[in-house]
């Protein structure tokens, strides 16, 4: 099950978010409340560990941005 990371969202001017995780499956709905105070919250995105395109050193061996090595870009 992922950790989605959560913060609340500030009712007054000055208030600072107060950021949480939960473990929720991927087919549960993203909270709205937070789970003990009852505060509106907002899932967090974070970013992913894929890669998108090859390396420079791909490249540079004659490799295409695909990151293949096959020299299609």
């Amino acid at each position: 099950m992922p950790t989605y990371i959560y913060e609340t969202i500030p009712q007054f001017e000055g208030d600072q978010p107060k950021r949480f995780e939960i473990k929720q499956s991927m087919k549960d709905s993203a909270l709205t409340q937070h789970p003990d105070s009852g505060q509106p919250v907002r899932r967090v995105p974070i970013g992913g560990t894929g890669v998108m395109g090859g390396s420079s050193s791909s490249q540079a061996s004659g490799g295409g941005s695909c990151g293949t090595g096959c020299g299609c870009h």
